[in-house]
């Protein structure tokens, strides 16, 4: 069974709901950068939004704009990944138990600071009584929603599907990563990060949100061809996962246009996709995404997001390309590879319709 990508749509650090960052990208040079808002008051009613989160608005609001042009608003499946959750009103929730010693506090900031809220407001904004699944794996977390909406399909138990990445960040919690080593020291530029010789990123936020369908019209963007979910795999299993991937879908690996990859500035999260390029992907271009959207653990959502943005409008950019300064026309099959501290790796195929 095919899956097609019908629409898909962000909230970052980059101008948000739009694709105006593949032609005129926003770099940035701070450590913590906080997402661009949009007018939520095109999205969710005013008194709604006043008792959501940051997250949960731009969860609803990419989710709503991803279905603004669907006639049935029937959704067979919400899947959402997170790997922090509402950090926001946790911190919120935590603060006025001190300040009020354990007592009269507000439920809302309880009930929003679960991880499993986000896919419920969603449900809640859509109407939506069917399936729905939360996946918190801190970097494969994407991956993990993913692959459950991709199993849905070929068991033939869905026909459609919405999935989401959602991560915000805080400065308190900018600051408690930051003591572990977690973001780069000093001003950030791309060519720091392009070189990878010292540890740590800069902080990005994510917000992503996808219609999947098993029927393909005019206006499917890409189809998702296959994806993989290995744990700590040696050299050969990451081949043979590979090559059977490509075989499944008649192809070799010279028809792979260019590989997505996390690429983040960190070197010891760089140097993992720097041993592959040579052992799996030497003649193949690196495309990379987070000099643009930053580090998160739901950041892999952006670059599946820019993946079908590419094929989408028939070309890579230059300033994607990670490995040279030309820009890839007209590609036809992009893998996404992605890591998670060398231990989840996965592989998504994404190909032109």
């Amino acid at each position: 069974m095919a899956i097609y990508i019908q629409s898909i749509s962000q909230i970052s650090i980059q101008e948000p709901l739009c694709d105006n960052w593949f032609e005129n990208p926003i770099y940035h040079s701070q450590r913590y950068v906080p997402s661009i808002e949009p007018n939520y008051k095109q999205y969710i009613n005013p008194m709604s939004s006043r008792r959501m989160g940051k997250i949960l608005k731009r969860a609803v609001t990419t989710s709503l704009n991803v279905l603004h042009e669907r006639k049935d608003n029937e959704i067979d499946a919400i899947i959402t990944a997170t790997g922090l959750g509402c950090i926001e009103n946790t911190e919120k929730f935590l603060y006025s138990m001190l300040e009020n010693n354990e007592t009269l506090l507000t439920p809302t900031y309880f009930i929003q600071s679960t991880h499993n809220t986000i896919s419920s407001q969603i449900a809640l904004e859509l109407k939506c009584n069917n399936y729905n699944s939360t996946y918190v794996h801190r970097g494969i977390s994407f991956e993990s929603a993913l692959f459950d909406a991709f199993l849905q399909f070929k068991l033939n138990k869905i026909n459609n599907a919405l999935v989401g990445a959602h991560d915000e960040m805080t400065k308190d919690m900018f600051t408690l990563y930051d003591k572990i080593g977690y973001w780069k020291e000093g001003d950030i530029c791309v060519e720091t990060l392009r070189k990878s010789e010292t540890f740590g990123s800069f902080s990005g936020e994510v917000a992503v949100s996808s219609f999947l369908s098993n029927e393909k019209n005019e206006d499917s963007i890409c189809s998702l061809a296959g994806m993989n979910i290995l744990h700590k795999p040696t050299k050969e299993k990451l081949e043979e996962t590979l090559k059977r991937l490509l075989e499944e879908n008649n192809l070799t690996l010279s028809d792979i246009d260019a590989v997505i990859v996390g690429h983040s500035g960190d070197k010891e999260n760089d140097e993992v996709y720097s041993k592959t390029k040579e052992n799996l992907f030497k003649d193949i271009p690196f495309v990379w995404y987070k000099h643009l959207f930053g580090e998160s653990f739901s950041m892999s959502g952006l670059g599946f997001y820019v993946g079908a943005t590419c094929l989408k409008k028939n070309i890579i950019p230059k300033h994607l390309v990670l490995d040279s300064s030309k820009e890839i026309p007209n590609p036809k099959h992009i893998l996404l590879y992605n890591h998670f501290q060398n231990s989840e790796h996965s592989f998504i195929l994404l190909s032109k319709c």
